[in-house]
């Protein structure tokens, strides 16, 4: 491997995420708060790392990033912006500790929305400005923003739009990469634009609703206020939050055909209405339960709830209304169970994914029936198109390592000393970048009793997740390190 090339292209990834804290300084300087200096700190750390990275790759070139490269550069890309990103949280007094800050930081990029903080409103907004834009960043990714802005990456983009955007087959809109990265962007910036201003429409004032604006639209979840969603009590936010909800977990690209005019492209697309499906089925199962057990007492009051967690779960937002660990154990199940399926790929939601989903059932049809007809050839077909062997070869593989490391990572939460339910949900939590569980890290709770290896071990998770698997488990082969 050329780390040299790594590390030229890790100082451009770190300049970018210091930059960016540029913002909230504007709110600490509006409000005369103190941690405009924690801010500044935090981007003067992230300058110097930047500055020692570049000189170390210095006379690499771009177009010695090759696939190996791509793999470590994706995969340290989070890491080093969340180190980076934490920064300001540790010299704020945000927190105590640099597990909780980088925690906190991994959080925020990856779009998981777990939180170690029991008081998020005592914090200035400066620092709950970053936290949430640290959200928005990791959202369409930190790679494809670079992709985007960084034109001379353009020889070995495509090797890190492949090891970064989520989803089993990356679909580019355009020939070419950094062309559709603006594109994507420029979607995801528009999309953005538009909730804000739905939400200031409804009375919701400009800080607020950007920093929610950023949490829906990066299916992240983190929110300035310490009751989430809510502590508003407002039908009119929660369903403006739920169509973007609904809409971030749904593929981009679709979203860039429907604007150019081609509406029909959501319902013509296969995956889309299997999400579409879930959803109504989910919400209309979760109705139906909380009002007959009389979990409230309207029908409307049923619907709105129900219809905001399940949304919220299974785009993996996380945002919650209501303490759903009060509800009904059906829907808890049905919940936790979202939390596995996840948003569509392409979109800016975790989980295993509705493609990846439906390519499995789809695959299990057709070995029953195989099984049925051993001479017969069945086919898998998503969108009209035969999937090749090596597809669903690497869907099940991905699904086998998915269930793997889950469970692994949920037995060493549990010998830590977490109940099961807790180490099941944390983990499922985690690395399906949903933020909050069930049992002691439920939509009540926080993170910041967890022990301090169960902190970095939901980390890895968090990481995980929102590389899908695939490039950071690359780095631990022998090979990828090898010339």
């Amino acid at each position: 491997m050329r780390l040299a090339v790594v590390a030229k292209v890790l100082s451009l990834l770190c300049l970018i995420v210091s930059l960016f804290m540029v913002f909230p300084m504007a709110w600490s300087l509006a409000d005369g708060s103190n941690d405009l200096s924690a801010l500044l700190g935090g981007m003067g750390t992230g300058l110097v790392v930047s500055a020692v990275l570049f000189a170390a790759g210095f006379k690499a070139k771009a177009r010695d990033l090759g696939v190996r490269e791509a793999f470590a550069v994706v995969s340290l890309s989070w890491v080093f912006a969340s180190a980076i990103g934490g920064v300001p949280y540790l010299l704020n007094g945000t927190v105590s500790s640099f597990t909780d800050a980088f925690f906190e930081a991994m959080s925020g990029f990856t779009t998981t929305g777990a939180s170690i903080l029991t008081d998020i409103q005592s914090n200035p907004r400066g620092i709950l400005f970053w936290r949430d834009l640290t959200h928005w960043l990791g959202g369409m990714g930190i790679i494809v923003l670079s992709l985007a802005i960084l034109p001379f990456l353009g020889v070995g983009g495509m090797q890190l739009y492949k090891a970064e955007v989520p989803g089993p087959v990356p679909e580019k809109i355009t020939p070419r990469v950094r062309q559709t990265a603006l594109l994507l962007w420029g979607v995801y910036v528009l999309l953005s634009a538009l909730q804000v201003g739905a939400l200031m429409l409804g009375g919701m004032d400009l800080f607020e609703s950007l920093t929610h604006t950023f949490g829906t639209m990066a299916t992240g979840g983190f929110s300035p206020l310490n009751g989430s969603i809510g502590q508003y009590g407002n039908p009119y936010f929660e369903w403006v939050i739920t169509l973007f909800m609904f809409l971030a977990g749904a593929n981009f690209v679709l979203h860039y055909l429907a604007l150019k005019g081609d509406l029909g492209a959501w319902w013509r697309d296969e995956e889309f209405r299997f999400y579409a499906k879930i959803t109504v089925v989910s919400v209309l199962a979760a109705t139906a339960i909380l009002f007959a057990t009389g979990t409230y007492g309207t029908l409307f009051d049923s619907f709105r709830y129900g219809a905001f967690q399940v949304v919220s779960i299974l785009t993996t937002t996380g945002y919650v209304t209501s303490d759903y660990e009060l509800w009904p154990f059906f829907v808890q199940y049905l919940l936790l169970f979202l939390m596995f399926v996840g948003g569509c790929a392409g979109s800016t939601g975790g989980g295993i994914k509705n493609m990846r989903i439906m390519v499995l059932m789809k695959h299990v049809g057709a070995e029953l029936k195989r099984l049925l007809h051993p001479k017969a050839i069945f086919t898998v077909r998503i969108g009209g198109r035969v999937l090749e062997r090596e597809v669903i070869s690497s869907v099940t593989a991905f699904f086998v390592m998915y269930i793997g490391l889950f469970s692994l990572a949920a037995m060493v939460m549990a010998a830590l000393g977490l109940d099961v339910l807790t180490a099941v949900a944390s983990v499922a939590a985690t690395i399906g970048n949903i933020g909050p569980g069930l049992g002691s890290v439920g939509p009540a709770e926080n993170y910041a009793h967890i022990p301090v290896a169960g902190k970095w071990v939901l980390s890895f998770c968090m990481l995980l997740g929102r590389l899908e698997i695939y490039t950071v488990m690359m780095l631990f082969l022998p090979g990828t390190w090898r010339r």
